[in-house]
């Protein structure tokens, strides 16, 4: 079991009593006052782990934090969107989305146009190779065909620790994953959570391997409509309390158990950042 390191800003956010819900018919908003129950989460549909679809079920990390959150904000009805990579900070302006938990990196530049709470978990850019590459990390990287998906933090990390890859852009992880398993690239680039669950599904085990050496840090936080504050406490009041009922150990355990992934336990539970 991870210990439970909470940080200050963290533990002195306070739930409120009553939780109100959202007041618009349509269900667009996540946080307002009112009477609706509805919510309408951004979340990945092929990351094994972490945010899976498979028929009208949804599994992973991401999707549990998600249904505590919303359930701490009194929501009842939870509506899931597919949220790839290069389009989060539309789905958040445009509202087809009130919340994003989808291996969302905070960034400075992300925070120029959404706004996050948490983070909730800390993962490490690693790769996924063929389980004989001779790949032992980034340096091994030059002229070597690389996949990524477009819009990640993956892929701009990459480009400066090896200016000679051939980076490749994908618009799916899974997508670079199979090729990766075909042969066709020479590795995968993500987070390391990701990476663990592709390499412990059916179709790829003993075909691929997470290298083990990551080199970034990548803070998982909940994107959100850019200024809401009142929303961001809300959310950060949820998962402070998810980190302390060990609800947070639990989800852990459920989806990265499996797949062997070990949780750096110096880095998680990660304190919240303050809201703006």
């Amino acid at each position: 079991m991870i210990t439970r390191r909470i940080g200050a800003a963290a533990t002195t956010l306070v739930l409120a009593a009553g939780l109100a819900a959202c007041g618009s018919d349509d269900g667009d908003g996540g946080g307002g006052g009112g009477d609706d129950s509805s919510i309408k989460i951004g979340i990945k549909f092929d990351q094994p782990g972490l945010g899976l679809k498979e028929g009208n079920t949804y599994t992973g990390f991401d999707v549990d934090v998600a249904n505590y959150v919303a359930k701490e904000l009194g929501k009842t009805d939870i509506q899931f969107v597919q949220a790839p990579s290069k389009q989060r900070e539309d789905l958040i302006a445009t509202g087809q989305v009130d919340l994003i938990f989808a291996t969302y990196s905070i960034t400075d530049e992300r925070k120029e146009k959404v706004s996050f709470a948490g983070p909730y978990f800390i993962a490490g850019q690693d790769l996924l190779v063929a389980t004989d590459a001779k790949i032992t990390g980034p340096k091994d990287l030059d002229g070597k065909k690389l996949c990524s998906v477009t819009g990640s933090t993956s892929a701009d990390n990459v480009k400066e620790e090896v200016p000679g890859v051939n980076l490749q852009e994908f618009d799916t992880y899974s997508k670079c994953a199979e090729a990766v398993s075909k042969g066709q690239l020479d590795a995968l680039t993500t987070d390391d959570t990701i990476l663990a669950g592709y390499a412990a599904q059916e179709q790829y085990k003993g075909k691929l391997k997470v290298v083990g050496a990551p080199f970034s840090e990548e803070r998982y936080g909940v994107g959100l409509k850019k200024g809401d504050t009142a929303l961001c406490e809300d959310v950060n009041a949820a998962l402070t309390k998810m980190v302390e009922d060990g609800s947070w150990d639990k989800a852990v355990e459920d989806n990265f158990g499996p797949a062997g992934f070990k949780v750096d336990s110096k880095t998680n539970p990660p304190k919240l950042d303050a809201c703006s």
